[in-house]
């Protein structure tokens, strides 16, 4: 069992890790709080963005706050299923080498999985992530490998089209949050971001952030003492399941969204994982905030980035869901009653 005591450490420790991002990332506050809620949520995140606004900079600073041992795979066309489980070469005598690729070569020591412009990569291969994303085992050499503390983070470039592999919607609901990263718009960051030499060197930039800062092999514990010590009311417990409803038939609740027929926008609703995540990101909010029981902001702090990419619209709609989704959350949690 852990303490109030220890729960409280822990929480001075994962404030901290925000703390220490921000040494190599600005203006990006949101993002990091939603990716250390992730992190102690135990979910694994997809991150879009334009290129260029430092989404493989965020997720390096995480992976080296968090400790741990730490690979990245870069997403391309003709990366297949196999090199991710074994790397094959010839060594100087001209004999063929088989060792464990990045998947496995750090056992159980994996805790940060970076995937790189995942669309790139082919849909046998995003396959296989789903796997090790679900079940955080792979079977080879015979033998089944796990890395029971491994949080895979992904990116998305969202600009380029070509050659690339869009994920499934079974893919997409294995990510706890599908996070959009954008370009900062207060122009004193802009002014720094362009003109501060600071920041055009990543690698400098990331020797600020300090490492190790969690005994990562224990996230999985206080992942599930957080979810434990976190409470919810009846009244609370109604409005979720009001808003489960609500990404099913959104009509029954008054939403509306300006252009579109409701009747005919959704086809399938949030799933039931898609709940469970939901709330374990809301306990999270709740315990970085230092409260042991729930409130609606914590649920409406997530909702979005929880939900929004696992309502699923007819086809018609289906091709302007940047436009539709986040207008139909924001509409639900409009519409919805709060409780008091």
């Amino acid at each position: 069992m852990i303490s109030e005591e220890q729960l409280q450490d822990w929480r001075g420790a994962a404030l901290r890790v925000e703390q220490e991002v921000g040494k190599a990332i600005i203006g990006q506050q949101g993002t990091v709080r939603l990716l250390n809620v992730a992190l102690f949520g135990r979910g694994h995140v997809l991150l879009e963005g334009d290129v260029g606004v430092g989404k493989t900079t965020i997720l390096r600073a995480f992976a080296r706050a968090v400790g741990g041992d730490f690979e990245r795979v870069e997403g391309t066309i003709d990366l297949m299923p196999g090199d991710l489980v074994y790397h094959t070469y010839v060594d100087a005598d001209g004999k063929p080498h088989i060792e464990p690729g990045p998947l496995l070569r750090h056992g159980e020591r994996l805790t940060t999985f970076f995937f790189n412009e995942i669309n790139r990569a082919r849909p046998q291969v995003q396959s296989l992530l789903l796997r090790a994303m679900a079940e955080r085992t792979v079977s080879a050499f015979n033998k089944e490998w796990r890395f029971p503390h491994m949080t895979v983070f992904a990116d998305r470039n969202r600009i380029e089209k070509e050659e690339t592999f869009e994920l499934a919607s079974a893919a997409r609901d294995r990510f706890m949050f599908e996070l959009r990263m954008t370009t900062p718009t207060d122009p004193a960051i802009r002014r720094s971001l362009v003109f501060n030499p600071d920041f055009h060197d990543v690698d400098e930039l990331l020797q600020r952030v300090s490492p190790g800062i969690l005994p990562w092999n224990e996230l999985n514990r206080i992942g599930s003492a957080i979810q434990h010590a976190v409470k919810a009311s009846e009244a609370l417990e109604r409005y979720v399941m009001d808003l489960w409803d609500a990404t099913h038939a959104p009509q029954k609740f008054g939403v509306h969204v300006d252009g579109v027929d409701m009747n005919k926008l959704v086809l399938a609703g949030a799933s039931p994982r898609g709940m469970m995540m939901l709330m374990r990101a809301a306990r999270v909010v709740a315990w970085l905030d230092g409260r042991t029981h729930l409130v609606p902001d914590d649920i409406q702090a997530v909702v979005a980035a929880t939900l929004g990419h696992r309502i699923f619209f007819t086809p018609v709609y289906e091709l302007r869901r940047a436009q539709i989704a986040d207008a139909l959350v924001k509409q639900i949690l409009d519409s919805v009653p709060t409780p008091r």
